[in-house]
């Protein structure tokens, strides 16, 4: 984590921004729960529980910051909540999601299958694609007519 939290750094600082406390907090929570696809208001409760003085607006700042910087994805999987998603280092592209539609799940896909497809859109069209992010919403197998809480999540399914 500290290998990550130092790269951060050293994006903020060539931006002319400071690693703050407060942003290094917010990082390390982010980091910790990096698969959990955090909304602001998780971000905060959790930065909160380790950072009893700092406030929602800064915590917002904050998430506003690092997704202007491309350090985290600020994302909406449909729910009308935004989430935050860490950038995976060392991939080109954000990864992929599938998402349940009954159970709520998501499920992360780090294989870039669109590689071919951008070569297509450079040959034939002269576009460059610099970014990209696929969510597949759908029905997992075993949330289909299941009265039975979802394997995945826990959650009661109807």
């Amino acid at each position: 984590m500290v290998e990550q939290i130092d790269k951060i750094n050293r994006q903020l600082t060539v931006k002319g921004y400071k690693l703050t406390p407060q942003r290094e907090i917010t990082l390390k929570v982010l980091l910790e729960n990096e698969k959990d696809h955090l909304s602001a208001e998780d971000v905060f409760m959790l930065v909160r529980s380790k950072f009893p003085d700092i406030g929602l607006a800064t915590v917002y700042r904050t998430l506003e910051l690092l997704a202007e910087l491309h350090i985290v994805e600020k994302m909406n999987f449909g729910d009308g909540v935004a989430r935050f998603d860490l950038r995976i280092e060392g991939h080109e592209h954000m990864h992929h999601h599938l998402i349940c539609k009954v159970c709520g799940a998501l499920e992360e896909i780090e294989d870039d299958w669109l590689q071919d497809l951008e070569q297509k859109l450079m040959r034939e069209h002269g576009f460059q694609v610099t970014d990209h992010r696929l969510d597949f919403r759908g029905v997992y197998h075993t949330c289909k007519n299941n009265s039975k809480p979802c394997k995945r999540t826990g959650k009661a399914v109807s």
